[in-house]
């Protein structure tokens, strides 16, 4: 008779029938699927934070956009306001201009009558078109002066520029000068305003002229000696800024409108 080991069999428990469900419970989950669940939700939270970014940018651009006309609107109507001031301006400077004529016309008719009082008369008409108090005319000198063609930096002409000219022609013996049309005289400002070149607070456009009474030749001959003539033949060479300097047989300069005395009186 044979003997057989028999391998005794282990109890089986009492909960493991269990365990298949606890193991699904607790790995419920591929292990794979598992460790790409976190990626999966911080993708989702970029996402969501994407999303709220783009409508918090989005409402900002459309208020921009909403506001960008009323803005136009609001530089528009202040462009034309200075348009408007620009010409009244100009009436009014016009207008003093005509005045000072006609009192220059009964002045000269009442002095006509006073020899005495005619002397003084005479020695005024000497200083006045020095001072720009009246209207001058004579042969002298023009100065066309431009920005340079290709816009590169430095090329535009600016106040600066503009006061090396007139102090240039003033050095080189000129007797009366005028930028643009506006006379200057001893209270004159030339300046910059931003982009603009500005005399006496007004606005001048290219191309910029400058316009001397003087002795033609010396004015021509002068000139390129001077401080301002050095200046603009080194602007002209190094940064293409165009100028033109030539006789004229005849200029007209009007006396400046803005020139009086508002405060100071004769002595007594």
């Amino acid at each position: 008779m044979s003997s057989q080991t028999t391998v005794p069999r282990r109890p089986r428990r009492v909960d493991e029938s269990m365990n298949l469900l606890t193991d699904l419970s607790r790995d419920a989950l591929d292990p794979s699927y598992r460790a790409a669940s976190p990626r999966r939700r911080r993708w989702w939270l970029v996402a969501l934070a994407t999303l709220v970014i783009g409508l918090m940018i989005g409402g900002s651009v459309g208020d921009r956009l909403r506001a960008a006309p009323a803005e136009q609107v609001e530089r528009e109507q202040l462009v034309q306001r200075i348009v408007e001031a620009g010409a009244a301006s100009d009436v009014q400077r016009a207008r003093i201009s005509r005045l000072k004529d006609e009192n220059r016309a009964l002045s000269d008719e009442a002095l006509a009558k006073d020899p005495a009082a005619a002397e003084v008369q005479r020695q005024l008409d000497v200083l006045e078109p020095a001072t720009g108090m009246r209207a001058v005319t004579g042969p002298g000198v023009v100065l066309i002066a431009d920005d340079a063609d290709d816009g590169r930096q430095g090329s535009k002409v600016v106040d600066v520029d503009v006061r090396q000219a007139v102090n240039g022609l003033w050095r080189a013996g000129a007797e009366a000068i005028s930028v643009n049309g506006h006379r200057l005289s001893s209270r004159t400002a030339i300046r910059g305003a931003g982009d603009a070149i500005t005399v006496d607070y007004r606005s001048l456009t290219r191309p910029y002229r400058i316009e001397a009474i003087g002795d033609t030749n010396a004015l021509l001959r002068g000139f390129q000696s001077t401080g301002g003539g050095a200046w603009w033949a080194y602007l002209k060479q190094n940064y293409g800024i165009r100028y033109d300097l030539s006789s004229a047989g005849s200029l007209r300069l009007d006396a400046d409108p803005g020139l009086g005395v508002r405060v100071a009186g004769r002595e007594r």
